[in-house]
């Protein structure tokens, strides 16, 4: 992803309807399909409420009514195996350094 142009920042609304902002960090393709990385954005002034905003966020895109959306991921095996593919680009990228 090039940093080009700055960061691009996303929101996004989870179920209950909250409101969030986040950083696209990088986007990899695997087994066919796409997934995204972020972070949650960081505001002046504001500290994270709890754990859980500090950490990696990976959607996947999907079809939907032939839109594409972000959607969360299925299981628990396809999010560590997803994780592991974004830290092997994150420490190759590191490595060319």
């Amino acid at each position: 992803m090039s940093e080009e142009y700055g960061a691009n920042f996303i929101t996004v609304t989870d179920d209950d309807g909250n409101e969030f902002e986040l950083e696209h960090l990088d986007t990899i393709e695997y087994n066919g399909q796409t997934y995204l990385a972020f972070f949650p954005a960081e505001h002046e002034g504001e500290e994270a409420q709890n754990e859980e905003e500090l950490g990696l966020v990976i959607l996947k895109t999907v079809l939907e009514n032939g839109e594409e959306i972000l959607s969360t991921l299925d299981s628990d095996e396809e999010i560590d195996a997803v994780y592991n593919e974004f830290m092997k680009e994150l420490f190759s990228e590191d490595e060319e350094e």
